[in-house]
């Protein structure tokens, strides 16, 4: 398939710069695969469309303050570090800008010196390799100096740095949101469960390789990035049971979906429906052609024009039906990308 394929025509001004307030007050498109039909209400309604025995999942990711703004060490010229993946206790990747003002070997430091961060490799996709030093926590020293990670399409200054955290947010990792979950209130999921839906929870810790073009014509021609995820034992049996019983698994967000189709590719059972407790590193690419083992309802945002996001849902309800969807989206106003509006694909 070709890249031209997954295109649409977006106004700059359907961008949502601010989140909706509360969170469920956003819109709510529902897309019936099976029927070709598209309904629009608030996501405050999504309680009606959830069957007694579902199986919701969530990413419980939390979004470091990944974007640190410090000096080179002996010039004092600005360099932006962000944060995309932990090697190990002290060594990240990184993306580094200016790339080309700051050489192998050369430190950056921020905070006045609370933190210090030495640059020792270069990666064959331009990502850098650096070695921090500091005293005390790293995440302490993290929370004090860093930034939240807001997508350079988001203008807009975030004056609550939690309303680009799902109220779910449990384990440290992402540097940017799982924003399908934004959506959620701790009262919207209590009405859930009380409806009898089971909520369960897995991880993946989302990398700014998410939002990376594509830039090959030919789609399968792309290289995807790698992201951590891991799923216990006690979930995958459960999600196990629900596929066994013929009950939905209802994915939050594209990296739950990107979560459980990499842990079906990894069991031992053909059918691919059967998960184990799993953890490890993920390039899936979903796109059209796709046959999913675990993902029978998808709830999603409006993503980019010729991503890989849009091609990932493009494979789970059909390009003709996503393309039609996105039309009337743009028709009707909807609000687009992270802080923009929801998706519910049934």
């Amino acid at each position: 398939m070709r890249l031209e394929d997954f295109d649409y025509d977006l106004p700059e001004r359907l961008i949502a710069q601010t989140p909706a307030e509360p969170r469920d007050s956003s819109r709510l498109m529902l897309v019936d695969k099976a029927k070709g039909e598209i309904f629009h209400y608030l996501f405050q309604d999504i309680v009606q469309f959830f069957n007694a025995g579902d199986v919701l999942v969530l990413n419980k990711t939390r979004v470091i303050p990944a974007r640190l703004i410090g000096q080179k060490e002996g010039t004092g010229a600005k360099i932006e570090v962000l944060l995309l993946k932990r090697i190990d206790r002290d060594r990240w990747e990184v993306l580094v800008k200016p790339g080309k003002r700051l050489k192998q070997g050369q430190t950056v430091v921020f905070g006045g010196g609370l933190l210090c961060g030495e640059l020792i490799g270069i990666l064959d996709d331009g990502n850098r390799i650096i070695h921090f030093t500091y005293s005390g926590l790293f995440e302490e020293v993290l929370d004090s100096l860093g930034e939240m990670p807001l997508p350079p399409y988001i203008t807009a200054k975030l004056n609550d740095k939690e309303r680009y955290q799902t109220v779910y947010a449990k384990e440290n990792g992402s540097a940017a949101a799982p924003t399908a979950g934004l959506h959620f209130t701790e009262e919207l999921l209590q009405r859930i469960t009380d409806n009898g839906v089971e909520v369960l929870e897995v991880l993946l810790h989302v990398g700014l390789g998410t939002f990376r073009p594509v830039k090959t014509e030919e789609i399968t021609e792309h290289q995807m990035h790698t992201e951590y995820f891991s799923i216990d034992s006690e979930t995958a049996a459960r999600i196990s049971l629900a596929k066994k019983e013929g009950r939905r698994v209802i994915a939050v967000g594209t990296t739950v979906v990107r979560t459980l189709e990499s842990a079906a590719g990894l069991c031992q059972d053909a059918s691919g429906n059967v998960l184990s407790e799993t953890e490890g590193w993920t390039d899936i690419f979903i796109y059209p052609g796709y046959q999913f083992k675990i993902v029978d309802a998808l709830i999603t945002n409006f993503h980019f024009p010729r991503s890989t996001l849009l091609m990932l849902v493009s494979a789970f309800a059909g390009r003709e039906l996503i393309l039609e969807a996105y039309q009337t989206a743009v028709r009707e106003k909807y609000r687009f990308f992270s802080f923009g509006d929801a998706m519910f694909l049934v």
